[in-house]
């Protein structure tokens, strides 16, 4: 086995300008994810330029993967950046890895409570990818509902990735 995977691996500590630099730009994300456009300049357009590539890149496996392509796309970035941190033990870098995927969550649900209104200006004036998904599920009428679970499901994660940079941070200074 690695060390870098050893369970007893030392994780980087958390210096006091790291943890306040995470709490900050957590607060800043989550006000822009929450008010006007609901847009983060530069984490939704990366967003937004990985989701586009992932249409492209999942329709090589399959046409019908063609519509979870912008998603799956969109997601993969963060989370491969997180996976990277983790083995490397980088403790700060894995909770902005976390709070990065968090706020793209908000995003896709912007995107999904848009299903059935259609209202959100697409790029390339393409299909609704979340229209089509629910549709495909049946579940069309639900797209609100989904979307404030997914939502959710973002603040819990910078809620846990913010709680566990706490926790290293006061576990190293015990």
């Amino acid at each position: 086995m690695d060390d870098e995977f050893a369970e007893d691996a030392e994780w980087t500590p958390v210096t006091g300008w790291g943890w306040s630099g995470f709490v900050a730009a957590a607060m800043l994300i989550l006000w822009r994810s929450h008010s006007g456009d609901h847009w983060v300049f530069l984490l939704d357009n990366a967003n937004l330029a990985f989701h586009e590539a992932g249409h492209p890149l999942f329709s090589l496996l399959s046409d019908r993967l063609t519509v979870y392509g912008g998603t799956l796309g969109q997601l993969m970035f963060p989370l491969a950046a997180g996976f990277a941190f983790y083995r490397q033990r980088a403790t700060l870098s894995c909770s902005f890895a976390a709070l990065w995927l968090g706020e793209n969550l908000f995003n896709i649900a912007v995107y999904m409570a848009d299903a059935r209104a259609q209202v959100l200006p697409l790029v390339g004036n393409g299909e609704h990818d979340w229209a089509e998904i629910f549709s495909r599920w049946g579940v069309l009428d639900w797209d609100a509902g989904i979307a404030t679970l997914v939502r959710m499901l973002g603040w819990l994660l910078i809620i846990v990735a913010g709680m566990r940079l706490w926790y290293r941070r006061s576990a190293q200074t015990k």
